[in-house]
């Protein structure tokens, strides 16, 4: 005999509430009293209730999708899928669908009609696709802040990008680094912006210059490799290199060791970025974690508060990171004083 489906009128009945308050309670919509909401969700919890998602969505005239659209330059990257699982899992636990969205994301109609909200990630002026996706006509959560203009407020999660550039640099710099190098993609992101920034304050207020050396977006070990060739060719004096793209800087350490330079040694090697690419490194590579499972997750979660209306559309959050010291960094050293 097959049990009997747990309803929302059982749910109500069990915990002594009318049906709308146990709907809001258990949506986290309404004015409902923290107390109130508690007993509703634990007596669902305990009778097993599942809500009927898809007569939801026919309630609210919604899709029970949003849509997730990432740089078109790297989506290969290990930071980038992290972060996509993230916002899914997070999203599935709201019983919403994830759709990756393509560069012509609103070639087949308004996206309104196919997706309840949208998460843009690293939006980068420049990308053809984004000021649509932006002005779409259906809430937003950018993941770092959109630096172009755009005539419809967003909702952002945001990382201090510069802070932790700062402290990768006074981290090298107390370790013996004099002539450190960043290599950065063009500021045409809030992330590419915001290092830049920080390098050149940084500079001015340690009156250490950082030589900024422009890298693609989503450079690969082989072109940091050369990139890095050309810079120690131009200025050899360079003893500490900051490598900004996500796995970017395995290629680094190699054209520091075809150069005769040890990284630990006589010379430091950093990473913006976390990742496999950089842990496995030998030496391991001192490096940011940006959390990205937990970034996405974040996103998410702050897009479904701004879908249920338990959050304003333009409201930014600060997403933490954590620097990560390994063993490519040498000690300051004290002989020679």
């Amino acid at each position: 005999m097959t049990a009997r489906t747990v309803t929302l009128i059982d749910v109500a009945r069990a915990a002594g509430v009318s049906k709308s308050t146990a709907s809001d309670a258990l949506h986290g919509s309404g004015r409902v009293a923290e107390a109130t909401r508690d007993r509703v969700r634990e007596v669902a919890d305990r009778l097993g209730y599942r809500p009927n998602s898809a007569a939801r969505r026919l309630r609210r005239a919604s899709t029970g999708a949003i849509g997730l659209y990432l740089p078109q330059t790297a989506t290969r990257l290990e930071y980038y899928m992290n972060l996509a699982f993230g916002a899914v899992e997070r999203a599935q636990e709201e019983g919403l669908d994830v759709v990756l969205l393509g560069s012509a994301a609103g070639a087949h109609g308004p996206l309104g009609s196919r997706v309840d909200g949208l998460l843009v990630v690293d939006p980068e002026i420049g990308d053809p696709a984004v000021p649509a996706l932006l002005d779409a006509g259906v809430p937003v959560v950018t993941c770092e802040r959109y630096p172009g203009p755009t005539a419809t407020p967003t909702a952002a999660v945001v990382c201090d990008n510069a802070a932790s550039l700062t402290a990768l640099l006074d981290h090298v710099h107390e370790r013996g680094a004099v002539a450190p190098a960043l290599l950065a993609p063009e500021a045409t992101s809030s992330w590419a912006q915001a290092l830049r920034t920080a390098a050149e304050t940084w500079s001015a207020e340690r009156g250490v210059s950082v030589i900024v050396h422009t890298v693609p977006f989503a450079a690969t070990p082989a072109e940091a490799a050369e990139h890095t060739r050309r810079l120690l060719a131009d200025r050899p004096a360079v003893d500490a290199v900051i490598c900004a793209p996500d796995g970017a800087a395995a290629g680094v350490l190699r054209a520091a060791a075809e150069s005769g330079r040890t990284v630990g040694r006589d010379f430091q090697l950093a990473s913006c970025v976390d990742g496999i690419a950089v842990r496995s490194c030998d030496p391991p590579l001192t490096a940011i974690d940006l959390r990205p499972a937990e970034y996405g997750r974040t996103c998410a979660a702050l897009l479904c508060e701004v879908l249920a209306g338990r959050a304003r559309p333009d409201t930014v959050r600060l997403h933490d990171w954590a620097l990560v010291v390994r063993p490519s960094d040498r000690a300051p050293d004290r002989t020679s004083v």
